[in-house]
């Protein structure tokens, strides 16, 4: 569960260096602290622990893959390419773990 709370984390981190890098000068900052508010407005609705509208089975490992791979995507997108690889291989590595001790 560490591993993945980290991974959001991360996740949070490409969403605003992404933001921050993408933006026109002078709104930077503001997509900076934007784009990690859309994702975090989505995994509060649909993926935390104590979601809204909380997403089981297929629905859920969707939600992940999107979710993890849109992190990994704006990583990647921004230039962050060896952080991009790194966060997209510890979820598959958290992920296989979940599937392996029964937590998902």
């Amino acid at each position: 569960m560490a591993l993945m709370f980290f991974l959001e984390l991360g996740v949070y981190v490409a969403a605003g260096y992404w933001g921050y890098t993408a933006a026109p000068s002078g709104w930077a900052l503001p997509a900076a602290l934007a784009v990690p508010l859309l994702f975090a407005v989505a995994w509060v609705v649909f993926g935390a622990p104590k979601a809204r509208l909380p997403l089981r089975g297929i629905a859920r490992a969707a939600l992940e893959i999107v979710w993890f791979g849109g992190g990994a995507a704006l990583a990647y997108a921004a230039g962050a390419h060896t952080a991009s690889l790194v966060l997209a291989a510890l979820f598959v590595l958290n992920a296989a773990l979940r599937v392996a001790w029964r937590q998902v």
